[in-house]
This record gives structure tokens, C-alpha cells and sequence, in this order.
């Protein structure tokens, strides 16, 4: 299962950073929550990982907006668990991952894909 929210106001770290919003994902290890530093990333640029969904709850409820969590698929075989859209490692399905080098899944197609921080690839 996996679920993203909005949050009211932009988290700020130390290091400069925000966070926008925010998703997870639960697994067999636990529930991954991946965090976006800009409102309209389709990859994460962060990752923390919950033993349990009141733990995660607990800590991030309080700081989404009125929306709340959002449902959404799961992700296609191979894809990337953080991504909004159909985006996975290139070779990956054929077990020769070329890491750094990323395709996504158009019409029916894979083709090559780079995030350019461009709205229109967001969620």
C-alpha cells in the first residue's frame, strides 16, 4: 500500500532542505517514508523507515494539510517504490541494472527518463 500527503507548511532541516510532501510505502522490513524537497518531484530525495504505521502516524498526522493521505497504487514490477510515475532502473527487469540510468513507462513503452524538476512529470 501506498499513500502521500501534502504538508501544511514546507519542513525545513538543517542542511537547507525541505521537505513538500511526503509518502509511504509498506513492506515485509516495515514502512518506508519517503520524503520530496520540492512540491512537484516524482522521486524522493529522502528515505526513513517506520516499524509500524502508528509510529509514522504519530510523528507526520499533525504536519499534512486537509486533503490527508492519498491512496495510490502500488508500484509496476521493478519500479522504483518512491516514484509517482512508472520510473525504473534501466536493465533492472533483465538483472543488468545500469544504477544511475532511469526509464519510464509512456503509452506502453519504456523510454529513457531524467528528472529535470519539470511540474508537468509531478503529482
Amino acid at each position: 500500500m501506498r499513500k502521500y500527503a501534502y504538508l501544511k507548511e514546507p519542513l525545513k532541516y538543517d542542511n537547507g532542505d525541505s521537505i513538500y510532501k511526503i509518502m509511504l510505502y509498506e513492506t515485509k522490513e516495515g514502512i518506508y517514508l519517503f520524503e520530496y524537497c520540492s512540491p512537484d518531484a516524482v522521486q524522493c530525495s529522502a528515505d526513513r523507515l517506520y516499524d509500524s504505521s502508528e509510529n509514522l502516524y504519530e510523528d507526520w498526522n499533525e504536519l499534512i494539510d486537509e486533503k490527508g493521505w492519498i491512496q495510490i497504487d502500488d508500484p509496476l514490477p521493478d519500479c522504483q517504490h518512491d516514484a509517482f510515475l512508472p520510473i525504473r532502473v534501466k536493465g533492472r527487469d533483465t538483472g543488468n541494472p545500469e544504477w544511475g540510468k532511469f526509464e519510464m513507462l509512456k503509452d506502453g513503452k519504456w523510454i529513457e527518463y531524467k528528472d529535470k524538476g519539470d511540474s508537468k512529470n509531478g503529482i
